[in-house]
């Protein structure tokens, strides 16, 4: 009776197994790419002047995407995530509520382009762990209304772009995620940049341009302002709890930290009392 059964039971462990491998491979597979990156270019490529590519809702996971010219597609709710899209010229380019979650994006061009409801999580935007900020992508003029991202962003050209509702907050309860736990803006250009609402708690923003900035009732607590220059920039309901403002001065006088001349609505910030070196702007 034993010897009868044994060839039986191995038999459905060996179905079994099969069945696991299976799903699997079925799991991975549904994860690749819909195209490789040679469909992608020789689409780009083929698109006739003055025509948009239309890539809405694709998956391009993982594709080495480098150097292209999208052409102002509309890749609205496509997955980039893990692309290498170095190099890349996104310009005006439609990316609402795309994933860009991982992509490198060393030298990449996203001037113009609409990324509300976008996720950039941890993207590369760098060769080196160390930013190399002639590398940094830019952003100048796009639109990241209620956009979600995280990661490092120094030097990059936020200038005139829309960041409003948008979150670059830490995710984990602690802020810490691996080795980066808050969004790096240093040295970056925000001037004229909208972040009416925006959640930008424990930002790194040291020596960042502000100017102009519509910062109304945006949330800044815990960021670092040192060095940032935030002349003429609309502050009306900001949170600066616990922010760094060392050596600011309302004055915009030549200190070595944060320059608030013509700052709007000072008197609306809320916890500025408990903002770091901010006995200046509240003397």
């Amino acid at each position: 009776m034993t010897a009868d059964v044994r060839p039986v039971t191995r038999l459905t462990a060996s179905l079994r197994i099969c069945a696991v491998l299976t799903s699997i491979a079925f799991a991975v597979s549904a994860q690749a790419a819909e195209f490789s990156a040679r469909d992608i270019s020789r689409l780009l490529f083929q698109t006739a002047p003055g025509s948009h590519p239309a890539l809405d809702g694709k998956n391009l996971r993982r594709l080495d995407l480098s150097n292209l010219d999208f052409k102002k597609a509309s890749l609205s709710k496509t997955d980039f995530f893990g692309a290498d899209l170095s190099g890349a010229d996104l310009s005006s380019t439609n990316l609402s509520g795309a994933i860009l979650d991982r992509v490198t994006l060393v030298g990449a061009r996203l001037d113009g382009a609409n990324l509300d409801s976008a996720s950039m999580m941890r993207p590369s935007p760098f060769s080196t762990l160390n930013p190399i900020l002639r590398e940094a992508p830019s952003f100048k003029a796009a639109s990241l209304k209620g956009a979600r991202f995280f990661g490092t962003f120094a030097g990059s050209d936020f200038s005139g772009a829309d960041l409003t509702d948008s979150i670059c907050a830490p995710t984990s309860k602690s802020g810490f995620i691996e080795h980066i736990w808050r969004t790096d803006f240093t040295s970056a250009n925000l001037s004229h940049a909208t972040l009416t609402r925006a959640d930008m708690t424990r930002a790194q923003m040291s020596f960042a341009e502000l100017k102009g900035a519509v910062m109304r009732n945006v949330i800044l607590r815990g960021a670092d302002l040192s060095g940032a220059d935030l002349t003429d920039a609309d502050l009306t309901g900001a949170d600066l709890t616990d922010a760094d403002l060392t050596d600011a001065d309302v004055t915009g006088a030549d200190f070595a930290g944060a320059k608030f001349g013509g700052v709007k609505g000072l008197n609306t910030v809320k916890g500025l009392a408990l903002a770091h070196n901010s006995e200046k702007m509240i003397r």
